[in-house]
């Protein structure tokens, strides 16, 4: 994989709960980690696979080996969000994780 490929900054944010002044939960979306990643559309097969399922606004980021990265957390990219669908440690080398997240529609940061 050539690392020139990594031109995007991308930030995985996880969901954190906290008890604001008047006594009640409150979530927000808290950054985790600022990172480069490779970001690409789906195209050919993968396409038409995310659109039999209403997914084709999936985006395919991937990004050197993190740990502690799981499917609950979202991406801020460009100033929008995506929920991640799936992670994959390629080859279980733990050198590149390929996340495939779909956008958010109509989503300010909530």
């Amino acid at each position: 994989m050539n690392i020139g490929e990594f031109k995007h900054r991308i930030t995985l944010q996880i969901l954190t709960t906290s008890i604001n002044d008047n006594g009640f939960e409150v979530k927000t979306w808290e950054p985790f980690k600022t990172v480069w990643a490779k970001v690409e559309n789906l195209h050919g097969r993968e396409y038409f696979t995310a659109a039999q399922v209403k997914a084709e606004k999936t985006v395919k980021f991937t990004i050197r080996y993190l740990e502690g990265l799981d499917e609950t957390m979202r991406i801020s990219f460009k100033g929008k969000f995506y929920n991640i669908t799936a992670i994959d440690n390629i080859k279980y080398q733990n050198r590149f994780i390929e996340i495939k997240a779909l956008e958010i529609e109509g989503d300010t940061d909530s």
